[in-house]
């Protein structure tokens, strides 16, 4: 994996996974967002698309009230659909998946500074999906 920085599409396979999403329809974004998530939670062994997850799990955050755009060379050129809000819970459970894995991703940082910052990044994301959307009150009933 050629990593350049602990972004979400920092490395080359999050920047393929972008490609891939540039190339296929608007319709099928969600469903590679969804295959990559749902694969990452049910793998079992070695973790074959985490790097992926992390970016599918930034573009459904960026899309929550609190998320942060993804504004990166390397994410996609093209817009995201709306995503509907289960996905939110599905990229947090891969997110936990991929943290969990002393195995997985986060034995590949070499220097404990960026293992840092990658987990605050992954932290961040998490918190981000797990916060409740927003409540709309529908009437203002008073007594």
């Amino acid at each position: 994996m050629g990593t350049w920085d602990t972004g979400p599409f920092d490395n080359d396979t999050a920047a393929d996974f972008a490609n891939a999403l540039d190339d296929v329809e608007p319709e099928a974004r969600e469903a590679l967002i969804r295959g990559v998530l749902v694969r990452t939670i049910d793998a079992t062994g070695y973790l074959m698309e985490a790097e992926e997850a992390v970016a599918a799990a930034a573009l459904i955050a960026a899309q929550c009230p609190e998320g942060d755009p993804v504004d990166t060379p390397y994410g996609p050129e093209t817009p995201m659909p709306l995503f509907p809000s289960d996905l939110r819970a599905l990229a947090d459970e891969a997110l936990a998946r991929i943290v969990g894995d002393e195995d997985g991703p986060a034995s590949n940082w070499v220097n404990p500074e960026d293992w840092k910052q990658w987990r605050a990044i992954l932290t961040r994301l998490r918190a981000v999906l797990s916060a409740p959307p927003p409540s709309i009150a529908l009437f203002d009933v008073q007594p």
